[in-house]
């Protein structure tokens, strides 16, 4: 699939010696949704600062569809829209006139049927006459997204499009950054709430201390890494593994109480018919058992442990 940003090498060094990012190499790809996930600190906002033009690389390039983001910044900040992790908005201008002078800023011209279609489709139409002061802090997020997208980009980035909103305008969001993705926008979001990565993306990166740990289908990750579980109550507790069992992928709880058996779901063989022949060999009798499967959350916790 066509790549509509290229990252590569890039590297971000502030003067007082901070590495924010290290040698970054990303390729988005037209039309797809992309969650960037990492611990606070980790780089997202500086890697999405850099591509949007706002701050400059020490190292590296960055092309938006074909276009260098420093030599033809003209070009590729039409192509971008850009709603922040702040509510930076003119708090004393109507909603309607907020996202009107946003267009106008890029040189458009005056499009109201346009920015009525926004409006609508992030339910502020009933609000365009409003002050955004009057505003709640959801309402705000949404202008934040309407005035991001006022001039038509191509590449909208979301920087915690969803933090301090309630649950149900949170789905609300979901629905409409799909709707944006079906309309042949490409989509780069940051978010803490693991949960709207595995919702909404089709892609999962993963960042933290500066560096990409992985880039990876968010089905794939899910294929590779998130292992399922099998759970069995013992009848009676194990004070240790028999020696017949220790080849097998077995954990014992403290209390010996419970049997934990992982394995991989889209595997040749899950193994378990091999483990309760195992199981009744050794005389081992269970009373219940149940299976639960790792979630990203689980995943992303052990990579960046890891990293």
């Amino acid at each position: 699939m066509q790549s509509i940003v290229s990252v590569r090498h890039l590297s971000k060094t502030y003067d007082d010696g901070f590495k924010a990012l290290k040698d970054i190499n990303l390729e988005i790809r037209k039309g797809e949704i992309i969650a960037l996930l990492g611990p606070n600190g980790a780089g997202k906002t500086t890697l999405i600062s850099v591509i949007c033009g706002i701050v400059n690389p020490s190292e590296g390039e960055v092309l938006v569809d074909g276009n260098n983001i420093i030599t033809d910044f003209r070009a590729t900040r039409s192509m971008i829209g850009l709603v922040p992790q702040e509510l930076t908005i003119d708090s004393f201008s109507t909603v309607f006139a907020a996202l009107s002078f946003s267009r106008g800023l890029f040189g458009k011209t005056p499009d109201p049927a346009y920015i009525e279609s926004v409006l609508k489709d992030l339910s502020l139409w009933d609000k365009r006459n409003n002050r955004i002061i009057e505003l709640s802090g959801g309402m705000k997020r949404r202008v934040l997204i309407g005035k991001a997208l006022a001039h038509q980009p191509t590449v909208l980035f979301l920087d915690e499009p969803t933090a301090g909103v309630d649950v149900e305008l949170r789905k609300d969001m979901w629905g409409l950054v799909r709707k944006l993705r079906d309309s042949g926008v490409t989509i780069i979001l940051t978010t803490h709430y693991i949960e709207e990565a595995e919702e909404i993306a089709d892609r999962i990166g993963i960042v933290t201390k500066g560096e990409i740990l992985l880039v990876e289908e968010k089905d794939e990750l899910m294929r590779k890494l998130g292992k399922k579980q099998l759970i069995l109550d013992l009848v009676e507790p194990l004070t240790s593994l028999p020696e017949s069992l220790l080849a097998l992928s077995l954990e014992v709880s403290e209390d010996g109480a419970t049997l934990t058996y992982t394995y991989d779901t889209q595997g040749e063989h899950t193994g378990i018919t091999n483990l309760m022949e195992e199981l009744r060999d050794a005389g081992i009798r269970f009373k219940d058992m149940r299976t639960t499967q790792r979630s990203l959350e689980d995943i992303f916790v052990k990579l960046v442990e890891e990293a």
